[in-house]
């Protein structure tokens, strides 16, 4: 965990200089609402030169730069350099790193850091999740009417699930209030500190999740597909919440997706 709270904090430096400078970044665009920054690029690449600093024979998934295999097949580092990348480019101070460690199909270590707030969240497996030196556990709310709700609030480009509006209507319509952060490893560190009670997305990378649902799950909440299933890692969607909140999201859910 040194290694990742070390290179993470390493690379946002630079990263909080360029923020303040947003406007003089070079930015080129790669598909709906999703840029690559000159920031973006340069915090893949310190992460990945740090992490493998420190551990050679490790793998590396990435954003940016996808899939490089290590002479340890079983472990691989999990990055995704700026998550919520659009945030940054418009200013908005809700961006984080995210990093994982993968060991034989499992994620071992997750750690999301926040640095313009300096709030570094991780977790290690069986370990439990903390916030700075805090321990973390999830909301102890039981009833969705009481309830604050993250998801991304879906753009152009994106798909993956017609139902989702639908979704979102039908769990507005229950609970507290629905927030959209634009970061969902963010979003996941929130539900696992109790400032969110449960998150849903699709269309998710890995990268974006890794490390977040780690924490999620490490702080007492149920980690699921959006369609109840297990390992959502790979599947590209996630439904994070206490064993209460999870039951009724779930049920409206898949009854929106049914209609």
């Amino acid at each position: 965990m040194n290694v990742m709270q070390q290179a993470a904090r390493k690379a946002s430096r630079r990263l909080v200089r360029d923020f303040g400078e947003v406007e003089n970044l070079q930015v080129s665009r790669k598909g709906p609402s999703d840029f690559v920054t000159a920031a973006d690029v340069r915090t893949d690449e310190m992460l990945r030169d740090l992490l493998l600093h420190a551990r050679p024979d490790f793998g590396v998934l990435t954003e940016k730069n996808k899939e490089m295999v290590g002479k340890d097949e079983h472990r691989r580092w999990i990055i995704d350099p700026v998550d919520g990348t659009i945030n940054f480019l418009h200013g908005i101070p809700m961006f984080a790193i995210s990093i994982a460690l993968e060991e034989s199909g499992e994620i071992t270590a997750g750690l999301v850091y926040a640095p313009i707030p300096d709030e570094m969240f991780w977790a290690e497996r069986g370990q439990g999740a903390y916030l700075n030196n805090r321990r973390l556990r999830v909301a102890a709310r039981r009833q969705i009417g009481d309830a604050v709700i993250g998801t991304c609030i879906s753009h152009s480009g994106r798909s993956d699930n017609p139902s989702y509006p639908i979704e979102i209507l039908a769990i507005a319509d229950e609970c507290a209030g629905i927030r959209g952060m634009g970061s969902a490893a963010l979003d996941l560190a929130y539900v696992a500190a109790g400032r969110f009670d449960g998150f849903w997305e699709t269309g998710l990378s890995p990268w974006e999740i890794a490390a977040g649902l780690l924490l999620a799950k490490e702080a007492g909440a149920i980690v699921s597909r959006t369609d109840g299933g297990s390992d959502p890692l790979y599947k590209g969607e996630i439904l994070a919440a206490n064993e209460a909140i999870h039951s009724r999201m779930l049920r409206l859910i898949q009854k929106s997706r049914r209609n």
